[in-house]
C-alpha cells in the first residue's frame, strides 16, 4: 500500500517523499487522475482547485487528467483509473466526496487498485476520506455542510484520523475533540503529509509533529 496524505497539496519539504513512491519509469510518463469532485461542495472553489494539480506539475508530471466522479459507475471509473499511476483526490467538502464516493462506487474501486500496487495521493478532504471515519470533518474549524450524509465511515485505509490545516489555534479544540473519538490523531500543518510505504509509516516535511491519542509512527 503506497499513500501520501497531506493537508495541502506536495509540498518541497516531502516531495523526495512522493518522488520514492512513483514506478520506476520517466517522470514524464507518469500519469494522475486529479479527482476534483470534493471542489464542487465548495463555494468558490475554484480559486484553489488547481494548486494541488500545479504542486504535482512542477516536479516535471504533465499527464495529469481531472475527473469528477459524479454520474460515474464502478465500471466506468475502474477502466479510468486502472490505465493510471496516481490517483490524487483533491480537496473540498468532505462529506460531499464522500457521498459520491458512494455513490459512484469509486470507494471500492480505489481500494481495489490501491491493493494491485496504485498510489493514492489525499488533500485535505481527500486525506480525511482515506480514515477509518470523516468524523473531523465534523470538527469546528473543518466542513459546515454535511449533504444529508450521516454515516461517516471513511476507506479505512489507514488506522488513524487526520486533521487537516493546523495551527495552534485548534489545539484546545483537538484536545477537547480526542475525548470522544477512540481513534488515534495525526494534526498536519500544510507543509506536511503522512507518508505509508507498506509497513512504513511515518509523518514528513517541515514543522513540529503533532500527535494525540497515542498516535505513533511506524518507521521500521
Amino acid at each position: 500500500m503506497k499513500l501520501l496524505l497531506t493537508s495541502n497539496g506536495i509540498k518541497p519539504g516531502f516531495k523526495n517523499d512522493f518522488l520514492s513512491l512513483l514506478p520506476n519509469k520517466p517522470l514524464n510518463q507518469i500519469s494522475v487522475s486529479y479527482i476534483i469532485t470534493a471542489a464542487f461542495g465548495e463555494n468558490g472553489a475554484k480559486s484553489w482547485v488547481n494548486i494541488a494539480k500545479e504542486d504535482v506539475r512542477k516536479l516535471g508530471i504533465s499527464n495529469i487528467e481531472d475527473l469528477d466522479i459524479r454520474g460515474k459507475t464502478e465500471n466506468e471509473l475502474y477502466s479510468i483509473l486502472s490505465e493510471k499511476d496516481v490517483v490524487l483526490v483533491n480537496g473540498g467538502n468532505t462529506f460531499y466526496l464522500l457521498k459520491y464516493a458512494r455513490e459512484s462506487g469509486f470507494d471500492q474501486v480505489v481500494k481495489q487498485l490501491i491493493n494491485k500496487g496504485k498510489i493514492y495521493i489525499g488533500v485535505s478532504a481527500g486525506s480525511y476520506l482515506a480514515c477509518p471515519t470523516i468524523e473531523q470533518a465534523h470538527w469546528k474549524h473543518q466542513d459546515r455542510k454535511d449533504f444529508g450524509v450521516k454515516d461517516l465511515k471513511g476507506l479505512n485505509l489507514v488506522p488513524f484520523l487526520i486533521t487537516a490545516h493546523f495551527n495552534d489555534n485548534f489545539r484546545e479544540m483537538v484536545k477537547e475533540e480526542i475525548k470522544v473519538t477512540r481513534y488515534p490523531i495525526v494534526c498536519l500543518y500544510d507543509s506536511q503529509a503522512v507518508l505509508v510505504n507498506d509497513y512504513l509509516t511515518k509523518v514528513v516535511g517541515e514543522g513540529k509533529r503533532e500527535f494525540f491519542n497515542g498516535f505513533k509512527e511506524n518507521t521500521k
